[in-house]
């Protein structure tokens, strides 16, 4: 992700006669990125994913959903960390990773399935 500042670096070392090869060798970028800047009259660019795979996870979810409803009917006291619910999904044959777990909790405990993300975080 280039900032605004990289973006204004790369244009002014243009406008002083350097080429490309010479900008891309001096900022550590790569050539494809510094044309990407010049060709542009965007101040930052920015990779938004539409949809996050989830393919080890997909086989789990009936269980994981399970396990946050029977823990959001609990006090707050009582509950489990997603740690430990992530352990139980692993003891159960989960091979995938805990932030897998975490991106969906977050999705079904924090937003309500008829409300809309209004952050930049983005649910799967």
């Amino acid at each position: 992700m280039l900032i605004v500042e990289t973006i204004a670096k790369i244009r002014r070392l243009f406008r002083e006669p350097r080429s490309i090869r010479e900008i891309s060798r001096e900022l550590r970028l790569s050539r494809k990125v510094v044309r990407k800047a010049l060709r542009s009259d965007k101040t930052a660019f920015a990779y938004k994913r539409q949809h996050q795979p989830r393919p080890q996870l997909d086989g789990h979810i009936a269980r994981l959903d399970a396990l946050l409803s029977e823990e959001l009917a609990k006090p707050k006291r009582e509950r489990l960390s997603l740690m430990r619910l992530f352990e139980g999904l692993r003891t159960e044959g989960y091979a995938g990773g805990y932030d897998a777990v975490r991106r969906y909790a977050h999705c079904k405990v924090c937003v309500p399935a008829n409300q809309t993300v209004r952050s930049g975080r983005s649910c799967m």
